[in-house]
């Protein structure tokens, strides 16, 4: 008569432990990239955001104004406080809180082009969107570029 098992015996603990060990493999890296996505999701929205304060000034000025870079240097991985500038001030225009990216405005005659970047993965290649008046929020870098 044979007695019932009452554990587990190595080889099944083994095999357990290497699929356990395969689903973090292929999900670890999944999660950390879905996380460098959802930092870099606050880029489009500011850029469109600038960009209807440039429409708005220019229905109210008949002009367009230029924004310097702010912040100055791209803040990385860490939030920052936004400073803004005389260019932000003019367009009344500030983010919601604290920043990733770095924004500016460049001023072309009739037109403008309203450019947001980001670096949140530290490899010092930006993840960069850009909008104009004619055309909305863009990735202008590989979707791979965070």
């Amino acid at each position: 008569m044979n007695k019932p098992r009452n554990a587990f015996t190595l080889v099944e603990l083994m095999i357990v432990v290497a699929i356990i060990g395969l689903l973090a493999s292929i999900a670890i890296p999944s999660f950390l990239e879905l996380q460098l996505r959802s930092k870099r999701a606050e880029l489009a929205p500011n850029v469109q955001a600038i960009k209807a304060s440039e429409v708005a000034y220019e229905a109210l000025e008949d002009k367009f104004v230029s924004a310097a870079q702010s912040p100055a240097a791209l803040p990385g991985k860490v939030q920052v406080t936004w400073i803004g500038n005389p260019g932000f001030d003019e367009l009344s225009w500030e983010p919601d809180g604290l920043v990733r990216g770095a924004y500016s405005v460049v001023t072309t005659g009739g037109d403008f082009v309203v450019m947001g970047k980001m670096d949140v993965d530290g490899d010092s290649v930006a993840a960069e969107y850009t909008a104009t008046r004619s055309i909305g929020p863009s990735l202008n870098s590989h979707a791979s570029v965070y």
